[in-house]
C-alpha cells in the first residue's frame, strides 16, 4: 500500500475496465521516483468526454474534450473562489500540501491508444504520469520544457512496463 494519500476515482461506466488499484501504483512510482516526501497527496479521476470537456472550458476556456487536465492545488480552480486576500486552501505547517487533482478522460485515452497502436493500458499509464508531472511543477509550453517532460514520462514509463 502507497505511503502517498491517493484517492482514484473512476465513473460506474469504466470501473470494469479500470484497475484502480494499478493506477495508484503508477502515482506512487511517479511519485517515489520525483522524490516527493510521503503523505503528499492527490486525486486521480478517470471519467468521459462531456465531463473532461465541461472541466477544459470552465478552466481553460476550450470547449472541447481533452485527454488529462491537471489542476494543482495552488493553481487549483478552487481557489480563485473567493476575494483575492482570502485563500481557499490553507494548510497547517505539519503536514505536506495536497498536491492537487488529475483528470483523464477514458474514451479519449482509447481513442489515442488506437491511433498509436499500443495497448489501453500503456496510454492510461502515460496519462497518469503527465498528469502529475504536471502537478510537480513540469510543463511543455516551451521546448526546453517539453523535451525535460518528455524524458521524465519516457523513463517513468519504462519502469512501470518493466514491472
Amino acid at each position: 500500500m502507497s505511503t502517498y494519500p491517493i484517492e482514484v476515482q473512476v465513473e460506474l461506466a469504466y470501473a470494469h475496465a479500470v484497475d484502480a488499484q494499478w493506477l495508484e501504483r503508477i502515482v506512487t512510482m511517479v511519485l517515489l521516483r520525483e522524490s516527493q516526501p510521503p503523505n503528499r497527496g492527490l486525486t486521480l479521476v478517470i471519467t468521459d468526454d462531456d465531463r473532461i470537456r465541461e472541466l477544459n472550458r470552465l478552466y481553460r476556456d476550450v470547449d472541447e474534450p481533452t485527454d488529462v487536465l491537471s489542476f494543482p492545488a495552488e493553481e487549483h480552480p478552487q481557489a480563485q473562489v473567493g476575494a483575492p486576500e482570502e485563500p481557499a486552501f490553507i494548510t497547517p505547517e505539519d503536514i505536506d500540501p495536497y498536491l492537487g487533482d488529475v483528470i483523464i478522460s477514458y474514451p479519449t485515452a482509447q481513442v489515442q491508444a488506437l491511433a498509436q497502436e499500443h495497448p489501453l493500458e500503456r496510454e492510461l499509464a502515460l496519462l497518469v504520469i503527465h498528469g502529475c508531472l504536471h502537478l510537480l511543477g513540469y510543463d511543455h509550453a516551451e521546448e526546453q520544457e517539453r523535451a525535460r517532460m518528455w524524458q521524465r514520462q519516457d523513463e517513468i514509463l519504462q519502469d512501470i512496463q518493466q514491472r
